[in-house]
């Protein structure tokens, strides 16, 4: 009889330490609101860091590109595009490359960088992300992100 009234105590104290349902749909609203409020702040921090990593990208296109117009004579066509920084082009007759250690990546969004030589408005080129909708124009995320 002992052993059986001392097993009964430890049940009912077991029971006792668990939790309600109230409380377990108490803590679940609570935890709803704290996710409601710090992820769309967390999203916004997403989406800038990825506005400067495309810069950060194009700042060492650009570096490469200055090394390959110091080697060549001449920034790539825009027919070579960025993929002259790492292969070699036809015409390119006193290449010393790679100048990236890989392919030019694509940006953060998986578009492919825009790269035109001769650039606009008297620009030796012109080296941009049409941002996070991939075409040209746009405002916010969407907007195009020139070379820094």
């Amino acid at each position: 009889m002992v052993g059986t009234k001392c097993r009964g105590d430890v049940l009912r104290r077991l029971k006792a330490r668990g939790f309600t349902l109230l409380e377990l749909l108490v803590v679940l609203v609570i935890i709803g609101l704290l996710v409601g409020y710090v992820g769309p702040k967390y999203f916004a921090e997403v989406d800038k860091s990825k506005v400067k990593t495309a810069q950060a990208q194009m700042k060492g296109f650009e570096e490469a590109l200055d090394q390959y117009r110091l080697d060549v004579g001449r920034y790539p066509s825009t027919e070579d595009g960025l993929k002259a920084l790492v292969q070699a082009p036809p015409n390119a007759v006193h290449w010393q490359g790679p100048y990236l250690k890989k392919a030019p990546p694509a940006d953060p969004w998986g578009n492919a960088y825009v790269y035109r030589s001769p650039g606009s408005n008297g620009a030796d080129y012109d080296l941009l992300s049409y941002g996070q909708d991939g075409k040209p124009g746009g405002e916010g995320l969407a907007a195009d992100i020139p070379a820094p």
